[in-house]
């Protein structure tokens, strides 16, 4: 039989480490059952009771994103354009600009995440039957960076976003030093052709074409997205014409069409034909994107 003393100690010591366990259960659960409060990019205040276990993006970088920091199991629903193999099993509610109210409610989802510049109203309904809805913004790298960070946040997965936000910043820094020294090619992003449409400096398309080392051929413009004459690109002669394909929607170019074909750049090996789904999702795959520009304006360096 043991000494008294020695049991004691041994009851004293269990006693601890019970209380201990209480303790961190007790933080466990006060964390799990703690407000989530969050500014949307509409300036909307959005407040949750625990992190969203019902989510359905209406933008697919939304749900790329998602996907990244883990949240996949918490993704209910999805658009025809989420086509990623994780979730293309899940009910569609249609497009992200305009899917079916039916099927989003059907879902009963406690988070939906919208565009911050499209449908105001399709928002306000749904926050009017009960449903939070997250406004993104995503024009640029900025925004890409912070709507991970709250998505993170949002679904209970902070430290995976802060993970994956420095994954990124890595990718990029590396796309950047491959194309050091080497000359900035001017290069025309094709949003669309007729009219011609491309990118504005304020945008994360532009600011890619930059960290590929590029420049885009329109540097001055104010508007993020716009249409610009083909006379004044046959006037500038881009060095590289880069033009997402795959995705309805994409450009349909014409390269031997009017106009087009006075383009040097298109005579040769023709536009740089890269994956809409892609170049034009503001999501968490930034960094290939990037590498994918910069092997078309600096396919020297592909591969790096």
């Amino acid at each position: 039989m043991l000494p008294i003393a020695p049991l004691r100690s041994r009851i004293a010591l269990a006693v601890l480490l019970v209380a201990g366990c209480g303790r961190t259960d007790a933080r466990a659960g006060a964390a799990e059952s703690a407000a989530i409060v969050v500014t949307d990019d509409a300036g909307r205040v959005v407040r949750l009771a625990r992190p969203a276990r019902r989510v359905v993006a209406l933008m697919p970088s939304g749900t790329e994103t998602l996907i990244a920091l883990g949240a996949t199991a918490q993704i209910v629903g999805r658009t025809d354009f989420d086509t990623d193999p994780a979730v293309v099993a899940l009910p569609s509610v249609g497009g992200g600009i305009d899917p079916s109210l039916e099927r989003l409610l059907a879902l009963r989802p406690d988070l939906v995440l919208g565009w911050e510049t499209e449908k105001p109203q399709l928002r306000e309904r749904l926050r009017e039957l009960g449903i939070p809805v997250f406004a993104v913004r995503t024009t640029d790298t900025t925004d890409v960076f912070r709507a991970i960070g709250n998505l993170g946040r949002l679904t209970g997965h902070a430290p995976a976003a802060d993970a994956l936000a420095a994954r990124i910043r890595g990718e990029l820094a590396a796309v950047r030093a491959s194309v050091a020294g080497l000359p900035r090619r001017s290069a025309l992003f094709i949003v669309w052709n007729d009219p011609p449409m491309t990118v504005g400096p304020g945008t994360f398309v532009s600011q890619l074409i930059d960290v590929a080392g590029g420049r885009s051929l329109f540097p001055e413009v104010a508007q993020p997205w716009p249409t610009v004459s083909l006379e004044e690109i046959v006037r500038r002669q881009p060095d590289v014409v880069l033009v997402p394909v795959g995705e309805s929607g994409s450009p349909r170019m014409d390269v031997k069409g009017p106009g087009w074909r006075e383009l040097r750049a298109l005579r040769g090996r023709g536009p740089a034909l890269l994956p809409a789904d892609l170049v034009n999702r503001p999501g968490p795959r930034l960094g290939e994107a990037a590498r994918r520009i910069r092997d078309a304006i600096h396919p020297e360096r592909a591969g790096r």
